[in-house]
């Protein structure tokens, strides 16, 4: 068995940067994700869901969805929703019915991040669902906005709002309360 690190992880992902070639380190990390130890510092359902981007990012979406749909299997702790990220596998297949479907029962079961609340606004603002994407992003905003956060969890919310004000301008909306928290 094998211990993955955060370390590991980095390395490897540069290399997909530098090199170009996001298949071979999307195999890489399926290989780890396939032998990794229970206790190790990057669950095997971040590894599938690093794979899947990797995949993604080489334009090989069907990949992409059955590594998260692995990811979801294993239901180890992710950064990002598994099932988030195989809805925006999803609909670049133009299985839009399927993705949909998927985040449906993501918003029932209530997603546990923002990182993932991000992901889903902006999957769904590049593939011009802007009113989706400001739902997503409103739902975000308001599950998190009362809670005590680190900041880095601060410069997420932030970061939601700004994107959730961007969606509001295309959509040709005016300034609402929630907007204003840019300003503080």
């Amino acid at each position: 068995m094998t211990r993955v690190t955060t370390s590991d992880l980095d390395r490897l992902e540069f290399r997909a940067v530098q090199s170009g070639d996001h298949a071979a380190v999307a195999r890489q990390l399926t290989d780890l994700a396939n032998r990794v130890d229970a206790d190790s510092e990057i669950s095997r359902a971040e590894l599938f869901v690093r794979a899947g981007e990797q995949w993604e990012m080489a334009q090989e979406f069907e990949r992409a969805s059955a590594l998260y749909q692995r990811a979801i299997d294993d239901g180890g702790v992710t950064i990002i929703d598994a099932r988030a990220l195989q809805a925006g596998a999803l609909l670049e297949l133009d299985r839009i019915d399927e993705g949909y479907a998927q985040l449906d029962r993501l918003r029932a079961e209530g997603p546990r991040n923002l990182p993932t609340f991000i992901h889903i606004a902006e999957t769904l603002q590049a593939h011009d669902d802007l009113k989706g994407a400001h739902v997503w992003a409103t739902l975000g905003v308001e599950r998190f906005r009362h809670q005590d956060v680190s900041p880095y969890m601060h410069d997420l919310l932030l970061e939601l709002l700004r994107i959730r004000f961007r969606i509001r301008m295309d959509l040709g909306l005016g300034e609402d309360e929630l907007d204003k928290l840019l300003d503080e």
